[in-house]
């Protein structure tokens, strides 16, 4: 898998993916999704956010051939980091 050529890594991608995996868990949850086990694999996680954000209209879809999970990942970091206070130490 490879980044698609406009997706730059950001600052802190990992430590906001954390982030944005617990957020999204509990978006996910919240909104009667399905509820996560711990044993499910941080790809399976990752996958029904970025749909669930994605049907939601809460982020837009990537372009079908760019559609796997690095790119996923990237995107529901971005989301997170579009929705953390501006003086949040994941962002400095």
């Amino acid at each position: 898998m490879e980044y698609k050529a406009d997706m730059k890594k950001i600052k802190n991608e990992n430590e906001l993916l954390k982030e944005a995996i617990r957020v999204g868990t509990r978006y996910f949850e919240a909104r009667g999704a399905g509820k996560f086990e711990t044993t499910d694999h941080v790809d399976t996680k990752v996958r029904a956010i970025y749909l669930l954000l994605v049907k939601d209209g809460v982020i837009q879809s990537l372009a079908t051939p760019d559609e796997n999970l690095l790119n996923m990942r990237h995107k529901i970091a971005i989301w997170i980091s579009k929705n953390l206070p501006p003086d949040h130490h994941l962002l400095q």
